[in-house]
């Protein structure tokens, strides 16, 4: 019992010992709080630019992985390109520049690979879009009714276009949100009718917009055609309004160009099973097609890629936010020195009394931890609120990870001690004697 109650009353002692040491830290410090402020902005800095930027970085390598999973990972996305050294034909000529996918390609690839689940082949018209006095330049997308299970695209409003309707080539049609907002900017599109040339298709839907998801696909992609607000037709009557053949006369020559399909999408049962078929599929067109006249864009191999570059962006920026934190680690370190060098009368006197080595140690790292604690409190604070300002401001997704404030605020905390134990052993050594006659 004796035993245990001297380890209490040491324990108590010890305890009271650190507030001691605690306080007296904080006072040293308020004593100069001017310089100690100013010491802690290198920390602050530091700190909030860790955060802010790991915020920015991780943002931006979400919103390119989400424009890349909306194209959706168990999916092959098939473009027809026209092939290199194209030339314009005079109008004596009657030949027809045939290239890209066709339906016998779908076929193929339908009839060759199990593991592929359903297709959704599709047209492409670049044309206007007339509702009264607005219009707007659009694409016409004729495809199937599945279009957008495969392309994750979301139903605003309305609905998306039957499967007796696209057998019935009906004149309906599904509008993307920049085409209702620009042709129906104070009403409701659904149940209205939109003009394309002579024809006349009733609006059944709205669904979000392709933009995003197009800007993530022509990232990797050869073709140089600019990406426009779209409206989704029934594939069959994209057909049969349009034609396979497309012609542009200017000044007695013209071109002719026919194209089955503009673009098509292979979904893959399994999304394990998806850079193989990609491989199976792109060795059918090849064997299929004389000249390179289509492109292949593969969503996990983009999804991969965006989330190895978002890896070393994130290292990037959080090296060179470190570097503010090394600086202010010196900054502290600098100070420390000084204060040492300023109190080395009061550190002969303590010595004199008794204080030990250990003691000593112990006070100068209180205070180098207390300037880089509250440093990195303050820095985690504006460094939580900075992302914040600059969504807001910037209308920019930024992401701030629980792991970031914790990671900037513990290497403060730790630059605080390794800054801190040269000041502090160098104050522990001194000669007693030596620094009681320092003036």
């Amino acid at each position: 019992m004796a035993a245990l109650n001297l380890q209490t009353l040491a324990a108590l002692f010890s305890l009271a010992k650190m507030r001691r040491a605690i306080a007296l830290g904080f006072k040293t410090l308020w004593l100069h709080r001017l310089r100690s402020f100013l010491t802690m902005l290198g920390i602050v800095f530091g700190v909030c630019s860790v955060i802010a930027m790991l915020a920015v970085g991780e943002g931006a390598g979400y919103e390119a992985q989400e424009q890349i999973r909306q194209l959706g990972s168990q999916n092959i996305i098939l473009r027809s390109i026209k092939p290199t050294g194209g030339q314009r034909m005079s109008a004596e000529q009657s030949r027809v520049l045939e290239y890209g996918l066709t339906y016998n390609d779908m076929r193929r690839i339908e009839s060759t690979l199990p593991s592929v689940r359903v297709l959704a082949p599709g047209r492409i018209i670049r044309t206007h879009v007339f509702h009264a006095t607005q219009r707007v330049d659009a694409e016409i997308v004729g495809v199937v009714p599945w279009y957008t299970g495969m392309r994750n695209l979301r139903i605003k409003s309305g609905r998306f276009f039957s499967a007796l309707e696209l057998e019935g080539n009906s004149n309906v049609t599904v509008i993307s949100e920049m085409v209702a907002e620009r042709l129906f900017p104070f009403m409701s599109p659904l149940g209205r009718n939109v003009r394309v040339g002579i024809d006349y298709y009733k609006v059944v839907g709205v669904v979000e917009s392709e933009l995003a998801v197009a800007q993530a696909t022509a990232q990797n992609s050869s073709s140089t055609t600019g990406y426009a607000p779209r409206i989704y037709i029934p594939l069959t009557a994209a057909k049969s309004r349009f034609g396979e053949t497309i012609m542009r006369r200017s000044a007695g020559t013209f071109e002719a160009e026919r194209v089955e399909l503009h673009e098509a999408i292979v979904q893959v049962d399994d999304v394990r099973d998806v850079e193989e078929t990609a491989l199976v599929v792109e060795r059918i067109l090849s064997l299929n097609h004389k000249q390179k006249d289509f492109e292949m864009t593969v969503p996990l191999e983009l999804l991969r890629q965006a989330e190895r570059t978002k890896q070393i962006f994130n290292t990037v920026l959080g090296a060179i936010a470190a570097i503010s934190l090394l600086v202010g680690g010196i900054g502290i370190m600098n100070i420390m020195l000084a204060s040492v060098t300023e109190r080395t009368r009061e550190i002969g006197i303590r010595r004199a009394l008794g204080a030990k080595k250990r003691d000593i140690i112990l006070q100068f790292l209180i205070e180098t931890v207390i300037l880089s604690g509250t440093g990195g409190v303050i820095g985690v604070i504006i460094g939580v609120t900075i992302p914040i300002v600059i969504s807001h401001v910037a209308s920019m997704t930024t992401i701030v990870t629980p792991w970031a404030p914790m990671l900037a605020f513990s290497i403060s905390a730790l630059i605080g001690i390794v800054f801190g134990i040269y000041p502090a052993l160098r104050a522990a050594n001194m000669d007693p004697v030596e620094a009681l006659r320092h003036e």
